[in-house]
């Protein structure tokens, strides 16, 4: 039987071999086919991370698809965001990627989408793909067959093709992939790119020996740092565990806030494409949307969460979209995260300035914000009604959790849709006032 406790709000995730195991990836593949093509005559594409447990996942998903008569496409080795673009570039009816993304090793797990990428989340599929890993299903009429299938250099090539990468010969760039499955990407894209790469914890390793890949914590960002000021690099990159997430570090060292990286893309982005629409979640701080207004564009607050964003992006045709958490999502990507296509943007603007990647990003940091401070609350919703009642002067919005702003200060607080927390966000426009506010509102959270 299938552990219910795995289907979460945007995919399937657990312990190995505890709660997911050779015989829930086999019964979640037919599972997915009956819930995509009742009829057997679906195609599917199949990725996996580099986690030890992912070659047992990997073999036993492929058995449950073609064995309720799909057409596999097995990729291999791949990142979330590769397998999302191939999925929607060839016209898959779906596709399955193996990953706990930064989850430590003994995680792992299944991120599902349907045709154009489209994810499967709580709310579009994955109660009902429960629902079905409990029935018997009769044996396909139709024959299903796998085939291999390297995509990597249509991704990467794809990635790059919008970039002018003229003056970007002088550069130099520390990647961190952690030993994880993006590390694939690096020396692919090494290989097409004049500027020169410096790569660490690139061997594929699903211990995971030199940090957890997740660069969303700051110690997980220090070997990175090192590298950048060892080889006096222009910039540093993180990639998360399956890639669908990255995170940045400037030639001083300092860690980029991804809403401040965000405020420079929409200013770029809009130049390209005037008047378009951009998105941005309610953690995001007040810079990017006076940034998109100032260049003509129409600011787009929503809710946290791939899914909730890429149907957003997709019913109001938003042609970029950001997340505190370090996701980055483009229209012309399937509206799926781009990574590199992000990577390469950055590339191309500090090439072209000829300033310094903290000197482009000077302007940005106008105000304070706290990043994101979590608290383990017993009644998460009714701190949340507590501090609305609290807070009711100011503006609220209620789209995900609770925000409300004031002339010179606002802060957000929001459940864990993947953990028992409650999530703070807070930013004003001085340092004194956010440590103000900061303690104001950890007392009160944190008053049972």
């Amino acid at each position: 039987m299938v552990n219910p406790n795995i289907f979460k709000a945007y995919d399937i995730r657990g312990i190995y071999p505890q709660e997911i195991n050779g015989q829930t990836a086999y019964k979640i593949g037919q599972a997915f086919v009956k819930f995509l093509c009742p009829s057997g005559q679906a195609k599917i594409a199949v990725g996996r991370d580099n986690r030890l447990s992912s070659p047992v996942l990997h073999k036993n998903l492929i058995k449950g698809l073609s064995g309720a008569g799909a057409l596999v496409f097995d990729f291999g080795l791949s990142p979330t965001p590769m397998l999302c673009w191939a999925c929607a570039h060839y016209g898959y009816d779906g596709g399955i990627n193996i990953t706990a993304s930064h989850n430590p090793k003994e995680y792992n797990g299944f991120k599902l989408v349907r045709e154009k990428a489209i994810p499967i989340g709580g709310d579009s599929g994955l109660q009902e793909i429960k629902n079905l890993t409990t029935s018997r299903f009769t044996a396909s009429k139709f024959i299903g067959k796998v085939i291999r299938k390297k995509v990597i250099q249509d991704y990467v090539k794809f990635s790059l093709s919008r970039t002018d990468f003229s003056k970007a010969k002088s550069l130099k760039i520390a990647v961190d992939t952690a030993n994880a499955v993006p590390g694939i990407l690096i020396s692919e894209l090494a290989r097409k790119v004049p500027y020169k790469i410096y790569h660490i914890f690139k061997e594929l390793d699903g211990n995971f020996p030199n940090h957890p890949p997740n660069p969303l914590i700051e110690e997980n960002l220090k070997s990175l740092c090192y590298e950048v000021k060892k080889r006096k690099a222009d910039l540093g990159i993180a990639f998360d565990g399956d890639g669908d997430r990255i995170f940045f570090v400037d030639e001083k060292n300092k860690i980029v806030p991804s809403d401040i990286l965000a405020s420079l893309l929409s200013e770029l982005i809009l130049k390209e494409k005037p008047g378009s629409k951009i998105l941005y979640d309610v953690r995001c701080g007040r810079i990017i949307e006076e940034i998109i207004e100032n260049n003509g564009g129409l600011a787009v607050i929503w809710k946290v969460g791939h899914a909730f964003i890429k149907e957003k992006m997709r019913k109001e045709n938003i042609v970029f979209g950001a997340e505190f958490s370090g996701h980055f999502y483009l229209k012309d990507y399937y509206f799926c995260e781009a990574p590199l296509f992000i990577l390469s943007k950055i590339i191309e603007a500090i090439s072209k300035s000829g300033k310094t990647f903290s000197q482009l990003l000077r302007p940005y940091y106008k105000y304070y914000h706290s990043g994101e401070i979590n608290f383990e609350v017993e009644d998460k919703f009714g701190k949340i009604k507590e501090l609305k009642k609290r807070f009711s002067s100011g503006k609220i919005l209620e789209i995900d959790g609770l925000r409300i702003d004031f002339k010179d200060w606002w802060f957000s607080v929001r459940s864990s849709n993947t953990e028992s927390l409650l999530r703070l966000v807070l930013e004003a426009d001085t340092e004194e006032l956010l440590n103000q506010k900061k303690k104001e509102l950890t007392t009160l959270i944190s008053d049972t």
